[in-house]
């Protein structure tokens, strides 16, 4: 039985180029992990930066999501998934090493620019492997498919805090309570510090580029090479699903960057924790994200999609009202909960909005998906400034109202499903 699940999942001539495309999946998740914790050493690092400015970092960072998801969709529209995967892997590779020029010049700014070319890559990257995935067996299973594919990203999640916990703030300098304290005369040491585990991963990825170059994938580029873009926004724009989808996206990419960010702010307020004791708190939390999404993969086989992200969705609005409202370690413990709950969102709200998509819909619907993660670099300095305004609890109003808009789409999306319209 299990044998003709992961057949009707998967099939057996497409798994190797699933493979690969894993990599992909758990590369993003590593640069996005590592990137996660910077936002607090670089306000210690530029000691002028409030928080806000600070978290321009995850800005500039989802901002490139947001400008290359066409062009993403383009390239696959033009050639093929493929050649737009490799593309975006050689803009990342690129992103990791431009690091280094920012370090010798000591500027934040350059910092930023090198994050956002980073970015662009991950944006073309992750518009051209999600919908790939879904197209390498089964329509039906394609949700499935695509939640197993993600199922790869915490694992470079995981990988990417170890890589941040142990390269990068285990060698900063603290002071006696544990928190960092970095002298003026250490910046460019520190810098060095920082973009070192980048380095790795750009060198790793260049063999990852050179196997998928050479690795030869099916062709599910049908299409003629009219591009039609117009036509087929038009026809994307007049399926609510899917502009639901897209909305519900923007919310839960918001979601996931604010709560792992400011992670960061939350337990040293309310438990005192010091900077090691909060990585090991993220590290749980994301371990907790990676064993979910493969739970919820799982789950997946007996309960519909919309309806368990709508339970979800609305477990995290309580876990959210517990950081909000009582703080303390049930706020830290409910913080890292959330983290459960966010391991279903992001492919089950990309795999519901595609339904009832053809090829060419899908191909371009799934730039507008990969743009919505222009909610990270919205809602993470929102978030930032309400924490400069106010307070850290306070500032979890952001991932509340977020997780509503997800359980009023995935309660939308089962009406249509009743209904039988899509």
């Amino acid at each position: 039985m299990k044998t003709n699940i992961s057949h009707s999942i998967l099939p057996k001539k497409n798994r190797f180029v699933f493979f690969l495309l894993a990599l992909c999946f758990m590369g993003w998740g590593l640069a996005n992990n590592i990137t996660d914790p910077l936002v607090k050493v670089f306000k210690n690092v530029f000691g002028e930066l409030s928080t806000f400015q600070a978290s321009l970092i995850q800005f500039t960072f989802y901002f490139g999501y947001f400008c290359m998801a066409i062009p993403g969709a383009l390239i696959s529209k033009r050639y093929s998934f493929k050649i737009g995967v490799l593309v975006g892997l050689g803009l990342y590779i690129a992103g990791c090493f431009l690091l280094y020029p920012a370090t010798l010049a000591q500027n934040f700014l350059y910092f930023c620019l090198s994050f956002y070319i980073l970015a662009c890559g991950l944006g073309i990257l992750e518009t051209n492997a999600n919908p790939f995935v879904l197209l390498l067996g089964p329509k039906e299973t394609a949700t499935e498919r695509l939640n197993l594919a993600q199922s790869f990203n915490p694992v470079g999640s995981i990988l990417g805090v170890f890589m941040c916990q142990i390269l990068i703030m285990a060698q900063l300098p603290t002071n006696t309570q544990g928190d960092l304290a970095i002298p003026a005369h250490e910046i460019k040491e520190t810098l060095g510090v920082i973009i070192y585990p980048y380095l790795i991963v750009g060198s790793v990825l260049i063999l990852v580029w050179v196997l998928i170059a050479i690795t030869k994938m099916p062709d599910l580029k049908r299409a003629t090479t009219a591009l039609n873009m117009k036509q087929t926004v038009g026809q994307l724009l007049r399926k609510s699903n899917y502009r639901f989808a897209v909305l519900a996206q923007f919310f839960y990419v918001g979601a996931q960057i604010s709560v792992w960010t400011y992670t960061n702010f939350y337990l040293p307020e309310q438990i005192g924790a010091s900077q090691e004791l909060t990585l090991q708190y993220h590290t749980v939390a994301l371990i907790c994200f990676g064993i979910f999404r493969w739970i919820f993969t799982s789950l997946m086989h007996k309960i519909a999609a919309s309806k368990l992200l709508l339970v979800v969705a609305i477990v995290a609005i309580l876990l959210s009202l517990n950081v909000i409202l009582i703080g303390g370690m049930v706020g830290a413990i409910s913080l890292i909960a959330i983290s459960a709950c966010m391991s279903l969102m992001f492919p089950t709200i990309f795999g519901m909005g595609c339904e009832g998509l053809n090829e060419e819909e899908t191909k371009v619907g799934a730039s507008g998906l990969i743009m919505a993660i222009l909610g990270g670099a919205v809602l993470t300095p929102l978030q930032g400034s309400l924490i400069d305004f106010k307070n850290v609890s306070f500032s979890y109003v952001v991932p509340l109202i977020c997780f509503l808009v997800i359980a009023l789409y995935a309660a939308y999306h089962k009406k249509l499903l009743k209904k039988n319209v899509l």
